[in-house]
């Protein structure tokens, strides 16, 4: 199966509503060159049953997530699955850190959830990974790959941008600023995600420039 038909512009489904992801992995694709790949959201296609994100680990949510988008679609789909290991928390709260204080999608509540419970783990122990697992499954097959950021968990919120529990990690390759404080180009090129989603760009590539 081909990812387009014919001389309609080829199609990319994000298996997301989360248009912040979707302008992400259109920069990433554009700096690839291939921009002539069209990016469509779940919000984007008819509504599907979607599976629960029951899955241990990364990697098993992702690619539960794509192959239910591209089984309803006929789409390439691409899912990602994210979120935060603290190294105190026995790396928690992992794949329940868009739901850790109980409600699913509260940054608010979810961040100082986190912070309340390192209130008195010292600087040193504050260790901290954002991890993301990306899958791509087509009528090529499937790919999962894994990218990970690394830094620590700082005792305030910092910053504006980003998203989720970006504006209390501060990450060992910018330092001094949080997540939040970057820009969208300086995080794409260091971030788990941005990592993730670079790994995946061969596959991308071969699907979408092969005859």
């Amino acid at each position: 199966m081909t990812a387009h038909a014919g001389d309609d512009p080829p199609r990319l489904l994000v298996a997301s509503r989360n248009r912040k992801k979707l302008a992400e992995l259109q920069r990433v694709l554009d700096g690839a060159g291939l921009s002539g790949v069209t990016l469509v959201s779940l919000s984007d296609v008819a509504p599907f049953d979607e599976a629960p994100e029951t899955g241990a680990t990364f990697e098993d949510n992702a690619l539960a997530k794509a192959r239910d988008a591209f089984a309803a679609t006929g789409l390439p789909a691409v899912a990602d699955d994210s979120g935060l290991e603290v190294a105190a928390l026995n790396a928690m709260p992992g794949v329940l850190s868009a739901r850790w204080s109980g409600r699913h999608g509260d940054d608010a509540a979810n961040t100082a959830l986190l912070l309340a419970q390192l209130q008195d783990v010292p600087d040193g122990r504050r260790g901290a990974a954002f991890v993301s697992a990306c899958a791509l499954v087509s009528g090529a097959g499937e790919v999962v790959v894994r990218g990970e950021w690394t830094g620590t968990i700082g005792r305030e919120l910092r910053g504006d941008g980003g998203f989720g529990y970006d504006p209390v990690f501060l990450p060992d390759d910018a330092p001094g600023r949080t997540a939040a404080q970057l820009s969208p180009a300086e995080k794409d090129a260091i971030s788990h995600r941005g990592r993730a989603l670079t790994l995946l760009l061969p596959a991308l590539r071969t699907l979408f420039t092969s005859p």
